[in-house]
């Protein structure tokens, strides 16, 4: 069985969802894929950014890491995708970041693909389910494969109990969280290698 390649895309703005890439990137790899970590790119103005200390912060953290290219998602066989909640959606840079793929979508080069979603908002009801979800209709329409965790581990029941993917508020994963991202992306991986046995 050839060993899937993951690409964990991430956007984050303060550094939670970086954790999450973080931990699943790990997960990942100990479930035996080939892992790459990726960047979606900041479109907030530069003195937005500069102007916060915590999102200036975040940004010198992940400077290193590379910002994801076509050519990552046409590597990749499946993603683990992580980002803030705005107003029940994703965040406007994730989503920014979709609507360039169109020319993938139009080669056929993101059909097939898996994809497992994850979301942090502020509040316990921040609309992470909402973000999640339409990440997913958006993944659809590019014909990837949904991979949402359900309730397949115990995991769910201790974590907040969000089926279509881990749901987080800011700060540091909790034990809780890192079982439940760990979980999210060995599932990822493992039906990833299924279906390209």
């Amino acid at each position: 069985m050839a060993t899937p390649k993951i690409a964990v895309i991430f956007y984050s703005t303060y550094g939670t969802n970086y954790g999450i890439a973080s931990a699943a990137a790990k997960a990942a790899e100990e479930a035996g894929a080939e892992v790459r970590v990726l960047r979606i790119a900041e479109t907030a103005p530069p003195e937005v950014v500069e102007g916060q200390e915590a999102w200036k912060a975040q940004a010198e953290r992940v400077s290193e890491l590379p910002v994801v290219t076509p050519d990552d998602l046409k590597w990749a066989d499946g993603y683990f995708l992580s980002s803030p909640t705005r107003y029940g959606g994703m965040a406007s840079q994730t989503r920014a970041w979709l609507d360039t793929l169109g020319p993938l979508w139009m080669e056929g080069a993101l059909a097939n693909k898996t994809i497992t979603v994850t979301a942090s908002a502020q509040n316990v009801n921040g609309g992470t389910e909402g973000a999640i979800q339409q990440t997913y209709v958006s993944a659809m329409h590019f014909g990837m494969i949904p991979v949402a965790p359900g309730y397949t581990d115990g995991v769910k029941f201790e974590d907040g109990g969000n089926p279509y993917g881990f749901s987080s508020q800011p700060g540091e994963l909790s034990e809780v969280g890192h079982r439940s991202v760990a979980h999210q992306a060995k599932r990822l991986v493992d039906i990833t290698a299924k279906l390209n046995a």
